[in-house]
């Protein structure tokens, strides 16, 4: 770890991440050259903490027949060749010059764990954002920004604050619309926070009419562009502007055509995507109409409660509030149409574990300085049935969560049962335990009832599933076998 720390802190690249504009943000919020040590490290453990046994080998790298840590190098002119192609295709010039080969070269020497988290990480992010650049009009090679600024982890935080897939400091994005309160950071939300995003960036080119400029100024802020542009005697590019901007943003279009480069040339330099949990394309939404704890989700779907949030990250907290216009939970989309089904089974369920029926107080004698229960008053209509109490005595290492866990209770009864204002605990605290019969929750699933529905002219798959008040994996389950991309006036789905 010594010696990649060496080789960060005295290369000739420097990264940064997040961007500031200007009138918003004050200087002391510019960061300095170990945030991208930051952001790749927290990526990074993250990553191998999800995949640390799988090692499967991508099967165009097989076809090369590279050893298994083989890093080749090419000429210039290779790279210039690819780099030029990649231009050939998008409104970006990816230049071929000395500092984007030395950026490329030190990518694929010392970067290329990093490049493989980013492979494996994209079939999440990457049609989401791709759908979004084109609904704005914008290049889909910005798809790579979120690379450099994030390692495409939307929990990954700077020191100085930025947080997101898309590094937005809190005021920036408050200025384009990302909320924040106690249970949620609308800068984790992948969707909105792209969103926002597309539309700073989109600002920014409409501002300088070149794309470098506008990435630096995504950087940098564009107060801190504008002065280098006065400072070059008002050139109007970036390579001609880059003497004169901030150390970091020197190197931050650099490292962009070196991300979008090995991204793209992945196989050729034998760097191994990891193998994706779950693809953007298996994922379905649904919205509550009330507030639901991701815990009662998990225990009536049988669904990871870790998998729960890592699909979710704009919660701070296993709390999903009430809130207008409705939030909601992603999902694989076997998860989000069975939870359609029982939406008030969950609901039901909710309020047996986090709002039960108020008992009345347990009638107790004295004796010998110990409590013994005289009689338990009988509750008709209850949803909790307390039978009888019993103490655990805290033991070394324990929490309340364990302890919960342990007597399948809640963390907020453990607190109330024994009058505790905070959840801190001490070794040989002794705490009050009832035993709890959580009620049997019944889902009754009505026959279904078919019913169809005729293409028109204008619809398209979403806005059939919307009409009609369903998920498009719905829709699609209810009509195996068809593309939805290519849906045909006069065509029959079934819609119920």
């Amino acid at each position: 770890m010594n010696k990649l720390l060496s080789l960060l802190l005295f290369s000739p690249v420097f990264f940064s991440f997040g961007q500031r504009p200007a009138h918003l943000v004050k200087p002391s919020d510019s960061l300095d050259t170990i945030a991208f040590i930051n952001t790749v490290q927290q990526s990074l453990n993250l990553f191998y903490a999800d995949y640390a046994a799988d090692l499967t080998y991508d099967s165009i790298i097989n076809s090369l027949n590279y050893e298994p840590n083989q890093a080749p190098a090419f000429s210039d002119d290779i790279y210039c060749s690819r780099l030029e192609k990649m231009s050939s295709m998008s409104p970006f010039k990816m230049d071929c010059n000395a500092s984007t080969l030395s950026t490329i070269r030190f990518f694929s020497a010392q970067r290329r764990g990093f490049i493989r988290v980013a492979l494996g990480r994209s079939a999440l992010y990457f049609d989401m954002f791709r759908e979004k650049l084109v609904e704005y009009g914008l290049p889909i090679e910005l798809r790579f920004l979120s690379v450099i600024e994030s390692g495409l982890r939307p929990q990954v935080k700077s020191r100085a604050g930025a947080l997101g897939l898309w590094q937005f400091m809190y005021k920036t994005g408050l200025y384009f619309g990302l909320e924040e309160n106690s249970y949620i950071d609308d800068r984790m939300d992948p969707d909105k926070a792209t969103d926002a995003a597309c539309r700073y960036l989109k600002q920014l080119y409409g501002i300088y009419g070149d794309w470098n400029l506008a990435l630096a100024a995504y950087n940098a802020g564009p107060g801190n562009v504008n002065k280098a542009i006065r400072r070059s005697g008002d050139k109007k590019t970036y390579w001609e502007v880059r003497p004169f901007l901030p150390t970091e943003t020197q190197g931050y279009v650099p490292n962009f055509i070196a991300a979008a480069y090995l991204m793209t040339y992945h196989a050729e330099h034998n760097i191994i995507p990891m193998e994706a949990k779950i693809h953007n394309s298996q994922l379905d939404t649904m919205c509550f109409k009330k507030g639901v704890h991701m815990n009662t989700i998990s225990q009536i779907l049988a669904w990871d409660l870790d998998e729960i949030k890592s699909l979710n990250p704009v919660y701070k907290s296993t709390y999903i509030p009430k809130t207008t216009p409705a939030r909601c939970v992603t999902g694989p989309l076997e998860k989000i149409t069975l939870l359609v089904s029982i939406e008030d089974s969950l609901y039901l369920l909710e309020k047996s574990i986090y709002d039960p029926v108020v008992l009345p107080p347990l009638p107790v004698e004295v004796s010998n300085d110990s409590l013994k229960i005289i009689e338990v008053a009988n509750v008709q209509d209850s949803l909790i049935n307390i039978e009888n109490l019993k103490y655990h005595k805290v033991q070394s290492g324990e929490n309340l969560k364990n302890i919960s866990l342990k007597y399948n209770v809640t963390i907020e009864q453990l607190m109330e049962w024994n009058a505790l204002r905070t959840t801190n605990i001490y070794i040989g605290q002794k705490l009050k335990l009832y035993s709890i019969e959580k009620p049997v929750i019944e889902t009754v699933v009505p026959k279904p009832v078919k019913k169809y529905y005729n293409v028109k002219s204008g619809d398209s798959f979403s806005r059939v599933a919307q009409k009609h008040n369903l998920t498009q994996g719905q829709l699609q389950n209810l009509n195996p076998g068809i593309n939805i991309n290519r849906i045909t006036v006069g065509q029959r789905l079934r819609i119920k």
